[in-house]
């Protein structure tokens, strides 16, 4: 038999344990007199008005070469096309995204469902034309259209509202007619073309949509906020997201008329077909912002104003961001589903409107 060895008091015990377990610690270095944090060189962290600083300090250090480089004639061409789409766009753009942002902070939620038809199929064309009210990007109205199906909305009318709101409302309307002076029905041809593609796809989610696709949304930065901090928090998801995507379709639509060879582009414009599926899949990769999409379509002049119609049918209701968005919000099973069929239906009928009325 072994002694026992006599047990100690609780508190030795612990202290004994929590010595062996503690790790080595370095003792705390006091603060400099005054209670002040000793200062950083670079903060915290490096943020956007730092870098800002950097790009324009590098930018008085490297004038006269960047100036010797913009003097080539393509450079000089590539900046006016990319300056006069940014010019004419940021205006529409920066008022939609605060009108959209007051829309979705201030008017309750609640409302929409009350303004709907209790019908599932009525309430499709009802919800597609109410996109009129909604003027903003199309980044806005993914979270709306998950807002409407938690507040009891029909998965269709709400998915309708998503495809038509970035689309038909007025701002874009007017950017369009802004971007196509001298083709006033290219105004009727989109806003038409737009709303049934909204109310066809609505209609063929009720009949062959699955409930067990759609994961709902949330946006806690709406929800849990106050309505001026969640006012600004939109402003800055919204500017931040579609202000970026405006960039790089205004300098993809600059290289396009630099770097493609005009005999190329006058080929593939003289196909009916190629022009209208390569302007298609240009909407998709371009990301642009509907309140600026028709700018860059407007500087696309070699092509017909039917292949133009395609590229902006199809930019506000499938492109990469909202295909990323709508994979992260409602599920990656619903964007698979939804965004092929919107983009194949989105072709047809911008094709058959602008048959008619262009």
């Amino acid at each position: 038999m072994t002694p026992e060895t006599p047990a100690a008091p609780d508190g030795a015990a612990t202290t004994a344990t929590v010595d062996a377990a503690a790790p080595d610690v370095p003792p705390k270095v006091p603060p400099p007199a005054g209670g002040a944090e000793p200062r950083r060189w670079l903060g915290d962290r490096i943020g956007s008005v730092e870098v800002l600083a950097a790009l324009l300090v590098l930018l008085i250090i490297f004038r006269e070469p960047l100036a010797g480089a913009l003097s080539t004639p393509r450079l000089q061409t590539w900046t006016t096309v990319f300056v006069s789409v940014m010019v004419q766009a940021v205006p529409f753009l920066v008022f939609g995204v605060l009108l959209s942002a007051v829309i979705a902070v201030f008017v309750p939620r609640s409302f929409w469902a009350r303004a709907l038809p209790k019908h599932p199929a009525a309430a499709v064309p009802v919800a597609s034309a109410a996109g009129v009210v909604l003027p903003g990007c199309e980044c806005g109205s993914v979270p709306i259209a998950g807002s409407l199906i938690r507040r009891g909305v029909t998965p269709a009318a709400a998915l309708a509202f998503l495809l038509a709101a970035p689309a038909i409302n007025p701002i874009v309307l007017t950017a369009t007619a802004v971007a196509f002076p001298n083709n006033p029905e290219m105004v009727l041809a989109r806003g038409l073309a737009s709303l049934v593609v909204a109310m066809v796809m609505g209609w063929l989610w009720l009949r062959l949509g699955r409930a067990d696709w759609i994961r709902l949304p949330r946006r806690p930065e709406l929800d849990d906020a106050s309505r001026g901090r969640a006012f600004w928090a939109a402003v800055r998801h919204d500017v931040t997201h579609a202000g970026g995507f405006l960039v790089l379709g205004a300098m993809a639509a600059a290289s396009i008329n630099v770097l493609v060879p005009e005999r190329w582009l006058q080929t593939l414009a003289d196909n009916a077909v190629l022009s209208v599926l390569a302007l298609a899949v240009l909407a998709v990769l371009l990301s642009i912002c509907s309140e600026a999409d028709a700018f860059v379509a407007a500087s696309l002049s070699q092509f017909s104003l039917t292949s133009r119609l395609v590229f902006l049918v199809v930019g506000p209701m499938v492109d990469l961001k909202l295909i990323s968005m709508q994979a992260g919000v409602f599920g990656r099973r619903f964007a698979l589903r939804f965004a092929p069929a919107t983009f194949a239906v989105a072709v047809a009928v911008a094709v058959g409107a602008g048959a008619v009325l262009l």
